[in-house]
């Protein structure tokens, strides 16, 4: 029998299949699995064109038979088949299983060219194959074939007898090797796992003969094995069912038998979208925060299928990092998929995909916040930090879709609310949406900066997550009203007797002031007197876009270059310390640089920030004693 040449192009395909294309071995059997439903699918969609055709869905399945003996795993199935010509195109020159003509005259643009949604995923089957035998028996043919290669070196196509339409593809597994273990795919367990993970969505039954055990016929301790078809795929994907067929108990269980979490999912988003890319998908915001969610180990995304078929175990670009804790599957048909189906090679359709799933997610969690206020605020404990770092990344793209999920502890509602609400109630002559920083609400609510603020009555939101204001920062405003930060400068709060009096302080103690900027030298930019303080003697407020909170959050980092805030010491003169102070400048300047250290460490332990010399602040404290 003479052996026939594949062309050029097919011996490269070869090679690229079995030594780059794929990352697992493994994908072999989800590949020739694929192929085996597309030939099913053909003999369905002829019955529909053709009355003299009963398509009877029992009689139409894929059989796994694994012989350890022989060392073949042979995958059938009783679909369309092929005839000798089309198993000499399909296989013989580049094939796509009778799906796609291959693109362009078989062109194979550096082995990364579109194929077709099922192509070449047969020449897979090389991976793990010494010989591959593929029997076939096309529909309405008399006659069947045999195919048959060993490699690159070519194959042979004979006569050969079959009952049957449909195709037998029978491969001779490769010995083991120190690299790799092909036992594996003669292991029933091994199997069952490939076809679970990558296949438990094709829409026809994959059976195969399971190895079970029974107690012996009139024996009470001894067992015997038996061999049991059974169907190993669900076939019937959640995500294709009609929504008013699914429960809460449904999805809830489909969470939990896809490993997305031990949790129950706050939320339930099931899709199906017929627009310019079809698809439908189920998404879940989980109620507890992954362990390792906010660590670099923490990969994002989404399963993705095409026809129900796993692609892709998590695809990072369908979610975007702000929603990176939704959990789900996708599955289109109309993915444009590369030679291997494991990258994909046009993103044009996975953005608009991504566009349309982050607007969903978006739209449910507004929804969540109107009409479930306290399973949001549960949700948003364990994930509001990813929505506000969304704000700060990317220089502040995403604040419109993010802004209004946002939600702050509030000074007077003594819980959290949204920015929404604290513009709501704003007074009219009120600029700023003002805004302070620290460890803990408890410790902001004592910060003197407050005083004056919450002497007009005016609302605080109080920042407690790191990334808080800097993502304040990159939002600058909301509804056209800045963010003010008590700790600034100017608080835009009309003052006028209280600036004459300052005035008349600063130019009357102007030498007072001097001399204690003198004496804490670069510490401090400035020493003013305060329009913001009531009750403390002093506080530190700082200049500039940098905050006294951003300085000691960026000082934390790796790699710090110890950077400082503009620091401001800000005295209160209706204080007793101020005419303790006036009184030291004129009698004894010793004691004024002792009050004013004391003073400025004071401040800065206010303010949560260390001491630059401990030893000189508690000889200070006891020269004081």
């Amino acid at each position: 029998m003479e052996k026939k040449e594949f062309r050029a192009e097919s011996k490269r395909l070869l090679d690229l299949m079995v030594n780059s294309i794929y990352t697992h071995k493994e994908i072999f059997l989800r590949e020739l699995i694929s192929n085996a439903s597309d030939a099913i699918d053909k003999i369905y969609y002829k019955a529909l064109t053709d009355e003299n055709i009963i398509f009877n869905k029992d009689d139409y399945y894929i059989r796994i038979v694994a012989d350890k003996d022989n060392r073949t795993l042979t995958i059938s199935d009783t679909g369309i088949g092929m005839s000798k010509e089309e198993l000499e195109d399909n296989l013989g020159i580049i094939a796509n299983s009778g799906s796609f003509a291959f693109k362009k005259e078989n062109e194979l643009r550096d082995g990364f060219d579109i194929i077709g949604q099922f192509g070449v995923g047969f020449y897979s089957a090389f991976m793990v194959s010494e010989t591959v035998t593929v029997i076939s028996k096309g529909f309405g043919s008399d006659e069947a074939y045999k195919w048959e290669s060993n490699g690159a070196d070519g194959y042979t196509i004979e006569p050969c007898k079959k009952d049957n339409i449909g195709t037998d593809i029978i491969l001779k597994i490769k010995q083991n090797s120190e690299d790799e273990k092909y036992d594996e795919f003669l292991e029933e367990y091994r199997l069952r796992g490939i076809i679970k993970k990558y296949s438990d969505f094709i829409r026809y039954p994959i059976k195969m003969d399971i190895t079970k055990s029974k107690l012996k016929e009139g024996s009470e301790d001894e067992y015997e094995e038996y061999l049991e078809e059974e169907v190993l795929n669900s076939m019937v994907p959640i995500w294709r069912k009609n929504r008013n067929e699914l429960t809460k108990e449904d999805y809830e269980n489909f969470y939990l038998e896809k490993h997305f979490g031990f949790d129950k999912p706050v939320k339930s988003i099931h899709l199906s979208v017929d627009g310019v890319v079809r698809y439908n998908a189920i998404l879940f915001i989980p109620s507890k925060t992954p362990y390792d969610f906010y660590t670099k180990e923490y990969e994002k995304g989404l399963e993705l299928y095409s026809n129900g078929v796993l692609i892709m175990n998590k695809c990072p670009d369908l979610l975007p990092d702000y929603f990176s804790f939704v959990k789900g599957v996708v599955d289109s048909e109309d993915l444009s998929l590369n030679i291997s189906r494991e990258i994909l090679q046009h993103d044009r359709q996975l953005k608009l995909m991504a566009k349309k799933i982050g607007d969903k997610i978006k739209d449910e969690l507004s929804l969540l916040l109107k009409n479930e206020r306290e399973t949001y605020e549960e949700f948003y404990e364990n994930f509001g930090r990813q929505l506000k770092y969304g704000i700060y990344s990317d220089f502040g793209m995403n604040k419109e879709t993010l802004q209004d999920l946002l939600m702050f502890y509030s000074s007077k509602e003594k819980k959290m609310v949204t920015l929404e609400e604290y513009i709501s109630r704003m007074p009219e002559e009120q600029k700023y949406i003002y805004y302070a920083s620290g460890e803990s609400i408890e410790r902001i609510d004592r910060l003197p900066q407050a005083e004056l603020v919450k002497d007009k009555g005016y609302e605080i939101l109080y920042f407690t997550d790191e990334i808080d204001e800097f993502a304040i920062k990159m939002l600058m405003n909301y509804k056209e009203k800045e963010f003010k930060s008590i700790s600034s400068g100017d608080l835009g709060i009309e003052t006028d007797e209280k600036d004459e009096e300052i005035n008349s302080e600063i130019e009357e103690n102007k030498d007072l002031f001097k001399l204690m900027k003198e004496i804490l030298s670069d510490k401090v930019k400035d020493i003013k007197p305060s329009k913001r303080l009531k009750k403390h003697p002093v506080c530190l407020t700082s200049e500039g876009e940098l905050s006294i909170e951003m300085e000691k959050i960026l000082n934390t980092m790796p790699n710090n270059e110890n950077i400082k805030a503009d620091k401001v010491l800000e005295i209160n003169i209706d204080h007793n310390v101020f005419n303790t102070l006036k009184s030291a400048f004129e009698n004894d300047k010793e004691k004024l640089e002792l009050y004013t250290n004391l003073l400025y460490n004071q401040a800065l332990l206010i303010e949560g920030l260390p001491i630059e010399d401990p030893v000189g602040f508690t000889n200070d404290i006891c020269k004081l004693m």
